[in-house]
């Protein structure tokens, strides 16, 4: 029996554990097939809604040879009262892995993942979204052929994606990421204490702004995330028109003709993406939410081999 391995932040990652899953989900991406996990048992539990994600990880284990048992925000007893460590108690006596959306504090993952022989594997928290971030680095590499030295420019809300996206790419070489995020929206401070410390030793770059002048030009990707981030609210009303001059319009391209864009989905057209670019010929957004199953099935086949 190995050792129980856990997906709760991408900085519980080792580098080359980071770049051996990425490097799985690309070659399930370029159509690998394998049934790792016969046998397995994969709880997916979504309190929160979600297309891509729950469908990556049901089909993913599925693909892989597990079986999957699946709970909704009203199917638990947690409704009525029991604790989160009694039902991480149970759960670990009869799951081989979970796969949890919350978008609550990462801290009960924890919980779950203290409680017996079960990998957890965060599906998006309030902190972070590391599947999202793992995804972006499978889609990313399949699309360039290579992570390191990539530029990227982020624009909207330092969300979960954000912060996931910020600790998974400064773990590259080279790799430049600004983030124009409006004020009051940034990433939160550790997060950002966390990616500049991670490209200081990897010889990346990692600058936030709180404004939309002077953009970088030459860039290899633009990225945003909605406005509206799963489980959340804005503190203030006014906050669109704070967010409103951080739009991606086709203007952001003026200076890098040849970058590709990226959108975790789902997208709201028209407020922080023109039509025109979500469906543009830039943009392989589409293509990335389906790289969602690939990396999926990276996370999964990795989890499960720590147990073997």
């Amino acid at each position: 029996m190995g050792s129980v391995r856990h997906l709760i932040s991408l900085t519980d990652l080792t580098d080359d554990e980071l770049r051996g899953i990425v490097a799985r989900g690309v070659a399930f991406a370029s159509g690998e097939r394998a049934r790792t996990m016969d046998g397995a048992v994969v709880g997916v539990y979504f309190r929160r809604t979600s297309t891509r994600t729950r469908t990556a990880f049901t089909a993913g284990a599925l693909r892989l040879g597990a079986q999957t048992v699946t709970f909704g925000p009203a199917d638990l007893q947690t409704n009525t009262g029991e604790t989160s460590e009694d039902t991480g108690r149970v759960f670990a006596g009869m799951l081989d892995l979970l796969v949890a959306r919350t978008a609550d504090a990462t801290e009960e993952l924890r919980t779950w993942a203290a409680a017996g022989d079960m990998s957890v594997v965060n599906a998006m928290s309030a902190e972070e979204h590391p599947t999202q971030g793992l995804t972006d680095l499978t889609t990313l590499q399949r699309h360039f052929g290579r992570v390191d030295g990539l530029r990227l420019l982020y624009v909207g809300e330092g969300n979960n994606s954000a912060a996931a996206l910020a600790l998974a790419l400064t773990r590259f070489s080279g790799t430049e990421l600004e983030l124009r995020t409006p004020p009051g929206y940034g990433l939160a401070s550790d997060v950002l204490a966390r990616a500049t410390e991670q490209a200081a030793r990897s010889g990346a770059e990692i600058v936030e702004r709180h404004d939309m002048s002077a953009l970088p030009a030459d860039l290899d990707a633009v990225y945003t995330t909605r406005w509206q981030t799963t489980g959340t609210s804005k503190p203030t009303e006014d906050w669109r028109e704070v967010f409103a001059p951080f739009q991606v319009t086709r203007a952001l391209w003026e200076g890098s003709p040849k970058a590709v864009f990226l959108h975790d989905l789902p997208a709201h057209r028209g407020e922080e993406v023109t039509a025109e670019v979500l469906d543009g010929p830039t943009s392989i957004a589409f293509t990335q939410a389906t790289h969602k199953l690939h990396s999926a099935m990276a996370v999964l086949e990795w989890c499960w081999a720590g147990s073997r």
